[in-house]
């Protein structure tokens, strides 16, 4: 039986980043994957950085990574692009609501500034007529995560971790886990494995929300800045079965992804009537839109909590189990924070913010 200081259960960008930091604090670290490196949830997503200010636990999160990511801003594996998202207000009663949301982010470290209608077609010009204004981030970027998921996990491996690639966890003993063919390791074990977390621990209450994504030929400057309609929050925490809103932002490719949709279903197939209602709310912002080619349609499952906060911590009433899971469609950007978070608490440390709002016990109390 091999010995670890930490075993990390999935390599997608929570679990590669999750590894990384203990590898780098000196850990003796094994990381169990089935599938690809990056290819579950991270694959999926669209790899904004952004700062949502919904719920103070998700502003803080989500500020703390952003800054963290900044260390990557030059690696070109990320492909980073600081594009900055602009959020489109479409009238004036969602323009009005821009200056709390700008105070908000401010008390958070994050400059925004609003946008009238005149600077927004300037900075967008493709965008529909008749819409009342947006809020500008400028400093906000997108990434290509699956690539920043191998670049880390190849770093960890780099400091002594051991890649149990294309094997799967079958079970936690009472000192480890237990591996598909027979391997058993020894050792803390974290839990990172998205929406087949219920698979090992079945008491975290999760639901696969599916997303399709849609991504076109080569077409430059057709949009600059991540876009993404003021109403967006609702979509991504309200409790539809199916809901759709505008998001489309710039690959540094030159070509345009768009989402968003979100539905409750663990199927990976498309829905095509899914995909036409996310296009429809894509055109009605961006009507040139149509005539662009489309290359590719694809899905993705994203693992969701019922508060919509991830878990990032000790499992309680088991000894040595951790879990960081539950980041729905902000696992890219808060990966490096909810490293950092579950590696103070494995280590008795001190975290840079306040780890209470997304510790497992809050629903297990």
């Amino acid at each position: 039986m091999s010995t670890f200081d930490l075993i990390v259960v999935g390599a997608g960008i929570v679990g590669a980043a999750c590894a990384d930091l203990a590898a780098a604090e000196g850990l003796r670290v094994a990381i169990v994957e089935p599938g690809s490196i990056g290819g579950g949830a991270t694959a999926a997503s669209m790899g904004h950085l952004v700062v949502m200010d919904d719920d103070p636990a998700e502003l803080a999160l989500s500020r703390y990574s952003q800054r963290l990511w900044e260390a990557y801003a030059d690696l070109s594996e990320a492909e980073f692009s600081r594009c900055g998202t602009l959020w489109i207000a479409r009238d004036e009663r969602e323009y009005t609501g821009i200056a709390a949301k700008i105070a908000r982010l401010a008390q958070a470290g994050v400059v925004a500034e609003a946008i009238d209608a005149s600077a927004l077609y300037e900075l967008e010009p493709e965008l529909t007529p008749g819409l009342a204004g947006g809020m500008l981030v400028a400093e906000e970027a997108v990434v290509y995560p699956p690539r920043v998921a191998e670049f880390l996990v190849k770093r960890a491996v780099t400091r002594h971790t051991h890649l149990h690639l294309g094997r799967r966890v079958n079970a936690l003993t009472s000192n480890g886990v237990v591996l598909d063919d027979g391997t058993r390791l020894s050792g803390p074990v974290l839990v990172a494995t998205g929406c087949a977390l219920p698979e090992l621990l079945p008491m975290l209450s999760l639901r696969a929300r599916k997303g399709h994504l849609v991504i076109t030929d080569r077409y430059p400057a057709f949009v600059r800045h991540q876009l993404l309609e003021l109403g967006y929050a609702d979509s991504a925490h309200g409790s539809e079965l199916t809901s759709v809103a505008f998001n489309v932002q710039p690959r540094p490719t030159g070509q345009v992804l768009i989402g968003s949709s979100r539905e409750f279903d663990s199927s990976r197939e498309v829905s095509m009537a899914t995909v036409r209602r996310m296009l429809e709310r894509a055109f009605a912002f961006l009507p040139r839109l149509r005539d662009l080619q489309a290359l590719r349609i694809w899905t993705g499952l994203r693992p969701t909590t019922p508060d919509g906060r991830p878990y990032l911590g000790a499992v309680p009433e088991l000894r040595d189990v951790w879990v960081a899971a539950g980041h729905e469609g902000l696992g890219v950007t808060t990966a490096f924070a909810s490293a950092r978070l579950v590696t103070d608490q494995l280590l008795g440390r001190r975290s840079a913010i306040d780890p209470a709002p997304y510790l497992p016990s809050r629903v297990l109390a």
